[in-house]
């Protein structure tokens, strides 16, 4: 018998630990990810001006002009802290829990949204990128992996796609793969397009050009079908304050079937601060 549980105990000690070390690898693969990401970012950027806004339809320009100070460098990648509650449940039963979380967004190249969450003494934590995702109960435990795959793919690029409207609008900028359309007096459709994907996102804008709420199609299973189809996603902007020469949201609410009955805003986030990753003399992101 006693043999029995020393063998037992090892083999927990075994399992125990290789869990550990599988852990501490995502934690490597997320911080690969975040230097991969940060060094996207534009050694020299060029200076807003408002020149670069001709042609757009005017509710595009309203938007850039509130979200981008004239002579602001045109930095592209930010980091995003946040805090606030993340769904695990549905519109009748949200069951929110409380987070905290940072991301870096680089669009149109990827993003990585790096979660820690908790409910009394049990916590989940993990990432979500362009390429997978990833959580884990108390650390130790995995209980979502999924991505490498199409569909993660195109549902990511939505995802990101559209937090490039809240928070990194240079990015935006009309040029290779980005095209704006005009909707209505008030909307504009940017469209972006990048190796072999395309994503729509509406705009609404105030008068005054501050983004009120952003809605796209969304390639998802978020259903209950569990089966991956375009949906409606979207949400809401307010509490707006200047970042380095942006002017961004730092309240964000957002969820699946944006603007119908059906509507359930899994995601509701205060920033707390917004980064623009620079380069050091030696051409490494700081």
């Amino acid at each position: 018998m006693k043999i029995f549980f020393l063998i037992l105990l090892i083999l927990v000690v075994a399992v125990t630990v290789a869990l550990w070390f599988w852990r501490q690898s995502d934690h490597t693969a997320d911080r690969a990810v975040i230097t991969g990401l940060a060094t996207l970012q534009p050694a020299a950027p060029e200076r807003f001006d408002l020149a670069l806004l001709e042609g757009l339809p005017e509710p595009a320009q309203r938007y850039f002009r509130y979200t981008i100070q004239p002579g602001t460098p045109l930095y592209t990648v930010a980091r995003i802290s946040m805090n606030g509650k993340f769904g695990m449940g549905n519109r009748e039963s949200p069951d929110y829990v409380h987070m905290q979380a940072t991301q870096v967004l680089a669009m149109p190249e990827g993003f990585i949204w790096k979660m820690s969450a908790h409910r009394g003494l049990l916590g989940i934590s993990g990432s979500d990128t362009d390429q997978w995702t990833r959580f884990w109960l108390m650390g130790l435990f995995p209980v979502a992996r999924a991505g490498g795959d199409a569909d993660h793919a195109r549902s990511a690029f939505g995802r990101y796609v559209a937090e490039a409207v809240f928070w990194t609008p240079a990015a935006l900028l009309p040029g290779p793969g980005v095209s704006w359309k005009l909707v209505d007096i008030n909307t504009a459709r940017v469209v972006v397009r990048h190796e072999g994907m395309e994503q729509a996102v509406d705009v609404v804008v105030a008068g005054d050009g501050r983004p009120l709420q952003v809605s796209f199609d969304r390639w998802t299973d978020a259903n209950a079908e569990k089966v991956h189809r375009l949906q409606p996603f979207g949400g809401y902007l307010s509490e707006f304050r200047e970042f380095e020469g942006f002017v961004l949201p730092t309240h964000v609410e957002a969820g699946n079937f944006f603007a119908t009955e059906d509507y359930f805003p899994f995601f509701i986030a205060r920033v707390t601060g917004i980064e623009f990753p620079k380069h050091d003399a030696t051409g490494h992101p700081e």
